[in-house]
């Protein structure tokens, strides 16, 4: 994996000031990591952009309103400025800051094919930067990844203690409409429109990012009445057939599945909820023609297995893949747990895996994601064979011998994971 600083323990810091960043990685030899985990050649910058949505939208209960989004963009860098700090809050509203590997406004490194884009969008909640190593990562292989803050479905928007499902309705509604305004606002913007691809893009979401991001590759939501009522309080049946109305959409809020982005080239959801509840019309899932790698553990009590299971069972595309992390809940995706969540569950609880050390799987969630972006997005055939691993990756002996460790893994280093394709 990249080398990283040591994580600083609370101990350590102790008569540092109060707004120190912290140092979220340890450094561990390239050997016990994934191959591709590690960083790529170029300097990260990064940049804050606001991205508003040209018109007024339209809320869950029929209203317009002005909407925008705020935005963490990493991209290749010309030259090395500050390092960056990314400042946000657990769910109790406990502020931190991370020390980022990515210098603040740096100025682009010009390129003439361009980068493609990639766009990554949390849980509920959550923060632009929940899943900045992915960022800071695929930036340094030669991408420009934005992040989202989903207003009204973060941790500073929900006061979730007292009223946890304030954003839900938001978050059903505007999710995939989010990705997709997203990609067109970095691909059209001054600091970043001469150096990308329009026509080569990635998604990634995680939980309810990756509600969003099977809708924005074509799978269409079927909510039915029961679902409509459950998910958003609504009890009168023209307010439940209003919601269906405007919750049954495709590809960003479209009519159709056909309508789906082309610059979409591949998607990696982490966890995605929605399954269990069968929220998508199958039809529109056996026609998605965008190569899929979904990622779950065994154990996701959020999104539940099963559920993320039906979704791998019903994509069409024959490129589609589902990789199990065993004896994992639902908590794969996030950074590790900065310090202020260490006081109670409710925060850590976000974070924390009960079997997984969460820096090895951001190192895996890094491998395949890079694995996945460059066979597809960057069509460079020698990446996909480190997503043909299939079955077991424990290595138990079979007849005695001990079968080889999957590619871009050590031996005994890819132990409790499981891949499977559509063939």
């Amino acid at each position: 994996m990249k080398t990283l600083s040591l994580f600083l323990s609370a101990a350590l810091l102790v008569g540092a000031p109060a707004y120190a960043a912290q140092k979220l990685y340890k450094d561990y030899p390239a050997d016990v990591m994934p191959e591709l985990s590690e960083s790529g050649e170029y300097n990260v910058g990064v940049k804050t952009i606001t991205a508003n949505y040209p018109n007024p939208v339209m809320t869950m209960d029929g209203k317009q309103t002005e909407r925008s989004l705020t935005l963490e963009v990493w991209y290749p860098a010309a030259e090395k400025t500050d390092l960056a700090v990314y400042s946000d809050e657990t769910r109790n509203g406990n502020v931190f800051e991370i020390q980022a590997d990515a210098y603040r406004d740096a100025s682009m490194r010009p390129t003439e094919e361009g980068y493609p884009v990639v766009v990554i969008s949390h849980g509920y909640t959550g923060y632009r930067t929940l899943m900045y190593y992915l960022g800071e990562h695929l930036a340094s292989h030669g991408y420009v990844v934005a992040a989202i803050d989903h207003t009204d479905s973060t941790n500073k928007d929900v006061n979730f203690a007292e009223n946890p499902y304030s954003g839900f309705p938001s978050t059903l509604l505007n999710r995939s409409r989010d990705q997709v305004l997203t990609l067109n606002a970095v691909t059209s913007h001054a600091f970043f429109s001469g150096n990308v691809d329009s026509e080569h893009a990635g998604l990634i979401g995680y939980s309810m990012g990756g509600y969003g991001a099977v809708n924005t590759v074509g799978g269409c939501y079927s909510f039915n009445d029961q679902a409509a009522a459950t998910f958003t309080g609504g009890k009168d049946p023209a307010v439940i057939e209003h919601v269906k109305q405007a919750l049954n959409t495709c590809a960003g809020g479209n009519a159709s599945g056909d309508e789906t982005l082309p610059a979409w080239k591949a998607a990696m959801a982490l966890a995605p909820w929605g399954g269990q509840h069968q929220l998508f019309d199958t039809d529109a899932l056996a026609n998605i023609n965008v190569p899929m790698l979904y990622v779950a553990g065994d154990n996701d009590d959020i999104s539940g297995y099963q559920g993320v299971r039906w979704l791998f069972e019903h994509t069409g595309n024959k490129d589609t893949k589902l990789l199990t992390i065993k004896n994992a809940r639902h908590n794969i995706a996030p950074h590790p747990a900065p310090k202020e969540a260490y006081g109670n569950e409710f925060d850590i609880g976000t974070y924390l895996e009960p079997a997984w050390e969460e820096q090895k799987l951001n190192a895996i969630n890094e491998h395949f994601a890079l694995a996945l972006m460059n066979c597809h997005v960057k069509q460079m055939s020698d990446y996909c064979d480190f997503l043909t691993v299939s079955g077991s990756s424990d290595q138990a002996p079979v007849e005695g011998k001990v079968p080889p460790a999957w590619k871009g893994f050590d031996n005994r280093w890819a132990l409790g994971l499981k891949m499977e394709s559509k063939d």
